[in-house]
């Protein structure tokens, strides 16, 4: 069904994976003529698609002294711009759309080329706190205007709106009569009652090629340079007020909400222990996302300017096997990149991405809830896409035509926006939504082979997870 009718031109900057995935189901679901959208592109990935699919493409890299002039002619009033891209400034393109009068969405706050190693900065600066802060500044120097949805991909994004409904679900599965929150401070409130400590982002990628990694090669199912910048970055979490052991190499920052603080390691070299349904317990990858940060925020409880209540949380990642073993490579060359690239699509043989919110704490323990996704239902469903792209894909595609249906609501977070609306529009493409519940804890089999010193009175603190 088309959800929307939209008359502007719609804009697209970068075609990698999620741009060649999300077109389809744009044209699929958006009543919008090809011929006026347009693909702006670094490279010649993408033009299969665009050519197919009826639409321009423009082979421009945007770099920080081009991008305006490439975009003037492209984007004006009541257009659409979509950023998919890499290495190019998310605050730039936001900025720029409040100028002319544009709807915007991405799926991260992206820096320009080289931001996210360069040592120049601080680890603060080039943290995706600083990133988001940064994003968050614009909307605190214009209010309202043109709608700019921020990091709206499956995570950061489809995340946020994941726990909504599993605050929704542990409510009435434990008894509790509440009403839908309908403001922010009404989530934070359903949470602390609830007495959620911990959210992770737990998610677990299964999918196998009948090609197998190679050396000197980095394998995704989703971008190669989208993975490598994040897990470059420093890790990062939310930082709730339950904890009481801080870790040896955690710093605070001295700026902004004060909700989260990093570790002094990139995100790629560390691990924590986390949950999911199919696997059972695994350590991820502890990858800073800007749902880490903006989660904790949104449901933060102060009373009288002191904050009283925030959950920990923090995504907890298991990429496909082929991608550890590239993750680990990088980390063996020292974090330089490999000569070679490949993204995980048409080999794909077999497998799932098991993407949900796992909430720990309450009275019934852990409660996971998300979609589980297989490479063969996502064939079915779209095409240019596997289990883990289609996941983002349908959430863009959601984000986007929530924005024209929301025009003048300025720069907003996907934890504001309505959770219910963007799911029923993705959940045709996420495969089995489950909730499942679990009486494990990151403690379990903790002390097996060698003693630990861990309070077992206290199994959610982070300070737990022993990061490795």
């Amino acid at each position: 069904m088309k959800h929307v009718a939209f008359s502007g031109r719609l804009i697209m900057v970068g075609c990698g994976s999620i741009g060649q995935g999300v077109l389809p189901l744009i044209l699929r679901h958006i009543d919008l003529d090809p011929a006026r959208i347009t693909i702006v592109n670094a490279d010649e990935r993408g033009r299969v698609a665009a050519v197919d699919a009826g639409v321009r493409y423009v082979l421009s890299p945007l770099t920080r002294t081009n991008y305006r002039d490439v975009l003037a002619p492209l984007v004006g009033r009541g257009d659409f711009l979509l950023n998919l891209s890499v290495d190019v400034s998310s605050v730039a393109l936001i900025e720029f759309c409040r100028e002319v009068g544009a709807l915007y969405l991405d799926t991260c706050v992206e820096p320009w080329a080289g931001g996210y190693t360069d040592t120049s900065l601080t680890a603060s600066q080039r943290s995706n706190y600083g990133l988001r802060e940064s994003a968050l500044a614009v909307a605190a120097r214009h209010s309202g205007g043109p709608t700019a949805l921020i990091t709206h991909g499956a995570n950061p994004g489809l995340v946020s709106h994941f726990v909504k409904q599993a605050l929704l679900n542990l409510s009435s599965d434990t008894g509790l009569t509440v009403d839908v929150p309908n403001t922010r401070s009404g989530w934070a409130a359903l949470a602390q009652r609830l007495s959620v400590k911990v959210i992770h982002i737990a998610e677990r990628d299964t999918q196998v090629a009948n090609i197998p990694k190679q050396r000197d090669e980095f394998v995704n199912t989703w971008s190669v340079d989208g993975f490598v910048g994040e897990g470059c970055q420093p890790a990062e979490l939310g930082w709730g007020t339950h904890e009481t052991v801080w870790p040896a190499d955690a710093r605070r920052h001295d700026f902004g909400s004060d909700a989260a603080i990093y570790l002094e390691r990139p995100g790629a070299s560390t691990r924590v222990r986390t949950w999911t349904p199919l696997e059972g317990p695994f350590h991820g990858f502890l990858i800073t996302h800007n749902e880490s940060i903006s989660i904790a925020d949104y449901y933060t409880v102060k009373e009288g300017g002191t904050v009283t209540y925030r959950p920990t949380v923090h995504y907890a990642y298991h990429p496909a096997d082929d991608a550890v073993l590239s993750v680990h490579e990088l980390a063996g060359k020292n974090w330089q990149m490999q000569a070679r690239t490949r993204l995980m699509m048409d080999e794909i043989i077999s497998g799932t991405d098991e993407l949900g919110v796992l909430l720990m704490g309450h009275e019934r323990g852990a409660y996971w809830y998300g979609s589980r996704l297989s490479i063969e239902e996502a064939r079915e469903l779209a095409p240019n896409n596997n289990a883990t792209s289609l996941q983002v894909t349908a959430t863009v595609m959601a984000g986007i035509i929530w924005a024209m249906e929301n025009p003048e609501c300025g720069v907003v977070e996907p934890d504001a926006i309505d959770y219910e609306r963007i799911l029923a529009i993705a959940r045709p493409y996420l495969g089995e939504v489950v909730g499942v519940y679990s009486d494990w804890t990151p403690l379990d089999d903790r002390g097996r082979l060698f003693a630990e010193p861990v309070d077992a009175a206290s199994p959610w603190l982070f300070g737990n997870f022993r990061v490795t």
